[in-house]
């Protein structure tokens, strides 16, 4: 079991499309905080078994393609995270609708999420982070001093998407989004291996009705106050 860091740590957990990933990078910029973006590991991962043609239905094969890669996040501007495979930046590449429809197939076996949460925990030793991702408050920090569990409707969440790939310039179907983002929430949360599930301790925000800077808003009163 993982120790408690010496300096604090934020679990972010929920959904496709929730806005984990939004929020949690600006709350960790507004607290000076590093931010871990876990689902870009995953998406790193996806992205170079479609490179190499590797089957995605073998956990085999992707738990020694794993073995063999190098995943490294590294601070950008601005709170962001640049994603580096191999010592390429791929940051640019993970949101593409072919590693969109990939990433929970390959995210799913127990031995790719074994690997990846050794070094996530690892990654967040010292505290100091915020992590999002989808176990975190449950199985990759459960320690974690704040934890926050973010939700949406569904259809709130495949419009975001559908506006995130269409900025993005990518010829996309919401009502597509919306049948994979299902089928990702289905797979996230049945899977045997640490599913996707709200830990008890975790602070529950619906972000339907909420603005990107309400969310964060809210979210920083409530660690100033559990931090203090």
């Amino acid at each position: 079991m993982d120790k408690r860091p010496t300096r604090a740590a934020i679990a972010v957990d929920g959904p496709a499309g929730a806005g984990k990933s939004t929020v949690a990078r600006q709350l960790a910029d507004a607290l000076g905080f590093l931010y871990l973006d876990t689902g870009a590991m995953y998406r790193a991962l996806a992205y170079k078994a479609l490179r190499q043609g590797t089957d995605l239905r073998d956990e085999e094969a992707l738990a020694l393609l794993l073995g063999d890669t190098a995943i490294d996040l590294y601070p950008a501007p601005g709170g962001k995270v640049r994603v580096i495979l191999d010592g390429h930046d791929v940051t640019d590449d993970l949101r593409t609708p072919e590693v969109n429809a990939s990433v929970a197939q390959v995210a799913g076996f127990a031995s790719v999420r074994s690997d990846m949460v050794a070094r996530q925990r690892e990654l967040a030793h010292h505290g100091g982070v915020v992590m999002d991702g989808r176990d975190i408050g449950t199985f990759v920090l459960p320690h974690a001093e704040v934890k926050f569990f973010l939700t949406a409707s569904l259809d709130a969440r495949a419009d975001r998407r559908y506006r995130e790939l269409v900025r993005m310039g990518f010829d996309v179907s919401r009502d597509r989004i919306r049948e994979e983002i299902e089928h990702r929430d289905l797979l996230d949360s049945s899977r045997p291996y640490a599913p996707l599930s709200k830990a008890e301790d975790a602070i529950l925000i619906d972000t339907t009705d909420m603005e990107v800077e309400e969310v964060v808003a809210h979210m920083l009163d409530l660690c100033r106050q559990r931090l203090a």
